[in-house]
């Protein structure tokens, strides 16, 4: 295997333990709100030597990246993500032969997403202030510049890996979510001015009241906060949603199976979780950085920046249409930029469940059949329970993928608060710590229900 001539540098790489000793449910909450001061902490250290003038070319994915910027967590999960793209289409297309059912080939994938994630942190620092979407206030600064947004952004890497070992859920969706929340937060709430020149609050809310005071309403102001809360409903929904299969437990005695309990076993409309939007948005993010590198070469093939901003070409018809005016002045764009998103929501729904090791067909039915459960009306076997779980998680993989996709395309167009994509990652990211916090809290009062989910 390629990844073989690897190893000596992954023994270098810096890993955090994994616990040895199993952990409680306030430990793991402890570990999971450390974590969280510590992100909202790294996002209010100023970057040094940044120009005021500086323009953030990616305020629209910003909640999306789990950054802030201006801070050394510029990059924000960037990195991560670009890296977790690039690995699962070459383990898709067969590149990488990995088999990540397997503990030394999971491993392996680990320590290449962290290695890539590394040179994708170095790549997208150089391209950002090199490329003039981060302006120094001197060209001095450069190397400066660079050196923190690296430091930044494998701080970043590090605590998703401390959240994962030692929290609860992920520290990607942990971030995402922390950025979403504050966003959506301060865009109500704020009533200080949104510039010196002006006397208007910032804030939706405050905004409007003064409207209101000045004797002309400003309903259309409302529309970012309507169409958050239409989102986080929807979202709530989908999250909801359930296809339930019918199972009946089987014990083994000697060679045969006794028939035991009867229950349902449930697949979930978003089969996928929030990973194919956020998959999807870094690969935006890319598209414009690397137009930024093109023209900077003097091939501008991706089309050209300005301010940081795409004005032209590919990478403008693929930059997040973030109002309902665009719908009317470049409906084109608009179009354009919805097919390729849903259709990119699609693939990488299907990709992140192939790849996953556990979520497909194949391997679901083999947990299933490997725990003695089987369909009732139907003989016990791997492939009649195989043959049953192909008939719906394709599916659902493909629907799922598509509703979060329109449903993060349409909160972007009506310019929701946090993004419409944040917002609806927010809604999946809460609900599934919510599942997996209830979880933990019924094996704390009923132990022997930790070796019915496998945990010691």
């Amino acid at each position: 295997m390629i990844l073989e001539n690897f190893k000596p540098i992954f023994k270098l790489l810096p890993e955090v333990k994994t616990p040895i000793h199993r952990q409680d449910f306030k430990e793991k909450l402890k570990w999971t709100a450390v974590v969280l001061v510590l992100y909202y902490f790294l996002t209010q250290i100023p970057l040094y030597g940044l120009s005021p003038a500086a323009v953030d070319q990616f305020a629209q994915l910003r909640a999306v990246m789990a950054g802030s910027f201006g801070s050394i967590l510029t990059l924000g999960i960037g990195p991560i993500v670009t890296a977790s793209i690039v690995l699962q289409l070459l383990v898709g297309a067969k590149i990488l032969n990995l088999d990540l059912s397997q503990h030394e080939h999971k491993a392996m994938f680990q320590s290449t997403q962290k290695l890539l994630a590394i040179l994708f942190t170095i790549f997208e620092a150089g391209v950002l202030v090199l490329t003039g979407s981060l302006v120094p206030i001197d060209t001095s600064y450069y190397g400066i510049m660079i050196l923190q947004l690296v430091i930044g952004a494998i701080l970043i890497l590090y605590l998703d890996e401390v959240v994962s070992k030692w929290g609860f859920g992920s520290g990607v969706g942990l971030f995402i979510a922390a950025g979403v929340a504050q966003t959506i937060i301060t865009g109500t709430f704020n009533f200080l001015p949104a510039s010196a020149a002006s006397t208007t609050a910032s804030g939706i809310l405050p905004a409007f009241i003064q409207s209101i005071i000045g004797g002309v309403p400003n309903f259309p102001i409302l529309i970012p906060l309507i169409a958050t809360i239409i989102v986080f409903l929807m979202a709530v929904y989908g999250e909801s949603m359930r296809i339930e299969i019918p199972i009946s437990h089987g014990q083994v005695r000697g060679h045969g199976r006794i028939r035991g309990s009867v229950g349902k076993y449930p697949l979930k409309f978003i089969y996928a979780s929030n990973m194919p939007v956020i998959l999807t948005s870094a690969l935006l993010v890319n598209v414009s950085l690397f137009a930024s590198v093109f023209q900077k070469l003097g091939f501008p093939i991706l089309g050209e920046v300005s301010g940081g901003r795409p004005i032209s070409g590919l990478a403008l018809w693929l930059t997040t249409p973030n109002s309902l005016s665009v719908l009317f002045t470049n409906p084109l764009r608009v179009l354009f930029y919805g097919i390729f998103f849903l259709a990119c929501c699609v693939l990488f729904s299907w990709l992140w469940v192939e790849i996953s090791g556990s979520l497909n067909a194949k391997e679901v039915s083999k947990q299933l059949y490997n725990s003695g459960i089987q369909i009732p009306g139907f003989r016990s076997s791997k492939r009649q329970l195989y043959m049953i779980m192909k008939k719906y998680i394709p599916a659902l993989t493909i629907l799922g993928g598509l509703f979060v996709g329109i449903l993060a395309f349409i909160a972007d167009l009506t310019g929701a608060l946090g993004g419409g994509t944040g917002v609806l990652l927010t809604v999946g990211i809460v609900y599934k710590l919510y599942e997996e916090i209830a979880q933990e809290q019924l094996m704390e009062m009923h132990p022997m229900l930790r070796k019915v989910f496998g945990n010691n």
